[in-house]
């Protein structure tokens, strides 16, 4: 399958814990087109006092890294800037005043949240970014045990306008059969609605929505496999809710 979108990676090179060098960079966006992929959200992270990389930065080795792109891979793969964005009190007041980027421009938001989390904190994160326009993402939902524990959780963040995103790996078992469980009963519940690789290395955490497509659309068909990897991405590049 073609045209798939990764809304979740961390390919930039030298601004958080994923690619090292402008080679690394490129080659995984290598990776990412051998996959089928052609449209790809660029999300460094964003976490106060762990990884706060200036945004000017940032912007530079984007620009760099899609200028290379297009000169050494191909011009048909599409690269956006967005942001994981780790949930804090001030998120709003952050992404208001643009001190950091949403996905690809949009109104949608990347939400990352502490694996202890409880369900109250990002309830009230969610329900925050809501009331003030953004539409949030929750990243890697299969992480956090105090809101997977409980499907009663993930309608409840949905009902407020969330949606939940996993990692290509744990759908395909990486992360153990417990998780692997978990995100079948996403998926079968029809409560899935983004898959990203949230690759950082070539080495390890490589590109892999290659192998996961195949796997989903021989558990869930053609058809629901097209909308997580195209049609749900593309409205977040178009800004439809």
């Amino acid at each position: 399958m073609k045209n798939l979108f990764d809304i979740h990676c961390h390919i930039i090179p030298g601004v958080d814990d994923g690619a090292r060098t402008m080679e690394m960079a490129l080659k995984m966006l290598q990776m990412e087109y051998e996959d089928g992929v052609r449209s790809i959200i660029l999300t460094p992270h964003y976490r106060r006092e762990m990884f706060e990389t200036p945004k000017e930065k940032i912007e530079r080795q984007f620009a760099l890294l899609k200028e290379k792109s297009e000169a050494t891979i191909v011009s048909d793969l599409r690269l956006y800037l967005g942001c994981e964005f780790h949930a804090n009190m001030s998120m709003v007041e952050t992404l208001s005043s643009r001190e950091r980027p949403t996905m690809a421009g949009s109104d949608y938001v990347l939400t990352e949240f502490s694996q202890a989390t409880d369900f109250s904190f990002a309830r009230e994160r969610i329900y925050d970014l809501v009331s003030h326009g953004f539409i949030p993402i929750v990243a890697h939902v299969e992480r956090y045990p105090q809101i997977r524990k409980d499907f009663e959780n993930l309608e409840a963040l949905r009902e407020i306008g969330a949606y939940l995103q996993v990692n290509a790996g744990s759908i395909l078992g990486e992360e153990g059969f417990q998780i692997r469980r978990f995100c079948k009963k996403l998926m079968k519940n029809d409560m899935l609605d983004f898959v990203g690789s949230d690759c950082h290395r070539t080495n390890k955490r490589t590109p892999n929505l290659g192998p996961c497509v195949e796997y989903m659309e021989k558990k869930m068909g053609k058809a629901y496999t097209e909308r997580i990897f195209i049609r749900n991405p593309q409205k977040i590049t178009e800004n439809i809710g």
